[in-house]
């Protein structure tokens, strides 16, 4: 569904993400694990066209490489970037219809069943809600555009544990939907748990892939980041 072909990105001198290559499946959760710092964020933003970049993306077998990133989300694949950037001075109800600006059917009934908590504040500011509130609202937001492939970056970031297992049932459940995901994730464990395959980046490089239940028992992947 996407192919990533020798992505090169810098940010002056700094060599961020160095050639690296990434094949995502259809219908599979692919993550990306590694330190901060690694390009993990970065990958996902030189994909959307976010930052200037070298290499070739394919989705769905069409080089969207130089497409602008709304034309992106048309095609089908969209973000939830870190850190969430929900529009805070807008109310939850507003934020769904700013993620469905693209999209001719109304899901704002189905986010709310999906995110039952959010329909209770859906009045409320989305700077007002909790943080894991607000990444709800983030996901919610992304999935308006009725995506293909959603790309979600440190989704559990800053998170209590109660909320990153709601996140990750979500993350779950989208798969069984039939929706491609591309997981960055600091909590290495969580991700490879839920994953079908895993790439571990270093320094802007893929230095390890592998189906996920075979990066839980690599003895350097539990060492580095499983806090074996």
């Amino acid at each position: 569904m996407l192919k990533i072909n020798n992505l090169k990105i810098n940010y002056g001198v700094i060599q961020a993400v160095r050639g690296i290559d990434i094949d995502v499946k259809k219908g599979e959760i692919i993550t990306l694990i590694g330190s901060n710092g690694a390009g993990k964020s970065s990958t996902l933003n030189g994909i959307m066209n976010l930052v200037n970049k070298k290499g070739e993306i394919f989705f769905e077998n069409e080089n969207i490489s130089k497409y602008a990133t709304d034309k992106i989300v048309k095609k089908g694949l969209t973000l939830v970037p870190e850190g969430r950037k929900v529009f805070i001075n807008l109310s939850v109800d507003e934020n769904l219809e700013m993620g469905g600006f693209y999209n001719k059917n109304d899901l704002k009934d189905k986010m709310y069943n999906i995110f039952p908590r959010l329909k209770d504040k859906k009045n409320q500011l989305a700077g007002t809600l909790s943080g894991g509130e607000q990444q709800m609202l983030a996901i919610a937001r992304a999935l308006m555009s009725e995506p293909k492939m959603i790309m979600l970056d440190e989704p559990s970031l800053g998170l209590a544990p109660k909320i990153i297992s709601d996140v990750f049932k979500v993350i779950k459940e989208l798969k069984k939907e039939g929706i491609t995901i591309l997981l960055v994730e600091q909590n290495a464990f969580a991700a490879l748990k839920i994953a079908d395959y895993g790439y571990v980046i270093e320094n802007g490089s893929i230095v390890l892939a592998d189906k996920a239940e075979n990066l839980l028992k690599n003895d350097e992947v539990v060492k580095k980041y499983l806090g074996g």
